[in-house]
């Protein structure tokens, strides 16, 4: 009986290995989490995201009172401009945020030009920080 088993056991692992061998690797390769097709999606998205923001972001720092912020402030606008390619991904989407807001409000008129003008400046130091940190 032992050597029945012993004998059974053996023609299994066999017939499993084969199988295993005669898979092709192409099959085990298809069973990726993410596909890479997916992965270059995402990719793209988030390349798209950082350049919209970095855009937002470069837009405010050309608006009048932003350049009157950087004047008194003493920064050059290069030096500003530089400083948002250093962000990180979340920080320039805060900051993209953040000017998008202030300038709707402009706007609208729920800000003053005094008011604007005090974002810049906030907004130039947040950049002067990072820019320094990195």
């Amino acid at each position: 009986m032992k050597k029945f088993l012993k004998r059974e056991l053996s023609l299994g692992l066999a017939l499993v290995a084969g199988l295993c061998a005669l898979t092709p690797h192409s099959a085990w390769a298809e069973s990726h989490v993410v596909s890479p097709a997916q992965m270059q999606q995402d990719l793209s998205a988030a390349a798209a995201a950082r350049q919209k923001n970095e855009a937002a972001v470069r837009s405010f720092l050309t608006t009048p009172q932003a350049e009157r912020a950087m004047q008194m402030a003493g920064v050059q606008p290069q030096q500003a401009s530089n400083a948002v390619s250093q962000l990180s991904d979340s920080e320039l989407a805060q900051l993209a945020s953040r000017t998008q807001t202030a300038q709707k409000d402009f706007a609208a008129g729920r800000l003053s030009d005094h008011d604007l003008l005090i974002i810049a400046v906030v907004i130039l130091g947040l950049l002067l920080l990072v820019a320094l940190v990195h």
